[in-house]
């Protein structure tokens, strides 16, 4: 009886290590072995992901260090700015709007400032070109035409001041370039303004394309066979999805605009063709403010990024 209750004791006690070792892993078999340490969770600036601030306009202006924090708490790493005028931006001078930026651990990449059809004398672009050198951006961006000059003259007319802007931009180390949006694919008279007008017009070498995704899929266009058919052209890219499929339309029309990753877009497909189409940066954009919800909006394209996108 003694030699059988021993042998139930051992059992019980090998069967409780044998638990013991499961729990605890391999490493709980070696002298002053500690429990492994929980995964660190994903550093999502180290994705470089950018957004245009366009997206929070409202929030902005109503508290622009406080929504900026909020970015860069979601990992946001590089901002393209929407706000220049008398030389400042969002109402700070370049080198005080960049300290903030820059202490919040994001970079200033990009900034969209018009150059109206009227043009541009060589004053103004020197001082456009010059503060924005002081901000220290890469980039200064073309980003609409009003409706009134979507005419092949008016087309032709500005491109021709934009390659001039594009040269004194130049001198100062930044890269001009135009945002698109649907109406430049629109069919006037037999011509395609973005295929026959913008891109054999402007100088690849001083205007650079920022597409946008969403808008050139509305207009029945494909981002991969446009990156095929002008390599290098589009240094930088603007994220934003649509609910909706639809057949081409050229009004400027958004009423289905969603976080990135939430719509039909194939980012994945179109990221993966960066290296052809030269993109350097790319930026989350959301022209509807997350209809009401900008934060939530953009937390949900970023966390699509992170984790199905760019990965």
């Amino acid at each position: 009886m003694k030699t059988e209750q021993k042998r139930r004791d051992f059992l019980k006690i090998s069967a409780a290590g044998a638990l013991g070792v499961i729990a605890l892993g391999p490493m709980a078999c070696k002298p002053g072995a500690k429990q492994a340490a929980q995964p660190l969770a994903v550093d999502r600036k180290s994705f470089g992901v950018g957004i245009q601030l366009y997206t929070i306009r409202d929030a902005m202006d109503a508290d622009k260090l406080g929504s900026l924090k909020k970015l860069s708490d979601m990992g946001y790493k590089y901002l393209e700015l929407a706000n220049y005028a008398d030389g400042k931006f969002y109402g700070y001078t370049p080198a005080e709007f960049k300290k903030i930026v820059n202490d919040l651990g994001m970079e200033i990449i990009s900034s969209h400032t018009s150059v109206e059809a009227a043009g541009i004398t060589s004053e103004s672009a020197k001082k456009m070109a010059d503060d924005h050198a002081a901000l220290g951006v890469k980039y200064c961006v073309q980003p609409w035409v009003e409706e009134v000059d979507r005419n092949i003259e008016s087309y032709k007319r500005m491109i021709a001041d934009w390659n001039e802007v594009g040269k004194v931009m130049k001198e100062v180390g930044i890269q001009f370039g135009y945002h698109n949006h649907n109406f430049e694919f629109a069919n006037l008279d037999g011509i395609i303004p973005y295929y026959d007008i913008f891109m054999p017009e402007m100088d690849a070498d001083l205007i650079t394309m920022e597409l946008d995704m969403y808008w050139a899929t509305k207009a029945g266009q494909d981002p991969v066979e446009m990156f095929n058919k002008y390599p290098g052209r589009f240094q930088l890219f603007h994220f934003k999805d649509m609910a909706q499929q639809s057949e081409p339309f050229f009004d400027v029309i958004k009423d289905d605009i969603t976080s990135v990753g939430a719509g039909l877009i194939d980012f994945k497909r179109i990221y993966a063709a960066r290296e052809t189409a030269g993109m350097k940066y790319f930026f989350v954009e959301d022209d509807n403010q997350g209809n009401g919800k900008p934060f939530e909006a953009v937390e949900i394209s970023i966390s699509n990024l992170t984790t199905k996108i760019l990965v």
